[in-house]
């Protein structure tokens, strides 16, 4: 027979491993909530990681940072567009050939 602080500890660890990130698997996370709906779990899991390590906590901020840059980006290059010219152009073109 098993002492029953052998069926706790086993009990705690499997606990322990389902709660707890490591800094891979928070960095997906991370990434996966910028572009995804995280789960009710992973979103458990990651806030309690982020509550104990500022790195990924910092890592998290940067690339919300980052996201809205390369989005701001994007904006500016669609805007600076003119179809017009584009167009005309694309016409020019065609007529030489």
């Amino acid at each position: 027979m098993k002492p029953t602080g052998l069926k706790t500890d086993v009990m705690m660890r499997k606990i322990m491993h389902l709660l707890f990130l490591s800094c891979l698997r928070a960095s997906e996370l991370i990434e996966k909530d910028l572009h995804l709906k995280l789960g009710l779990l992973e979103k458990l899991q990651l806030r309690l990681h982020k509550t104990m390590c500022n790195t990924c906590n910092r890592y998290g901020k940067h690339s919300i940072l980052i996201e809205k840059g390369i989005l701001d980006l994007q904006k500016k290059e669609a805007i600076s567009v003119d179809f017009r010219k584009l167009e005309k152009r694309i016409v020019l073109k065609i007529k030489k050939i």
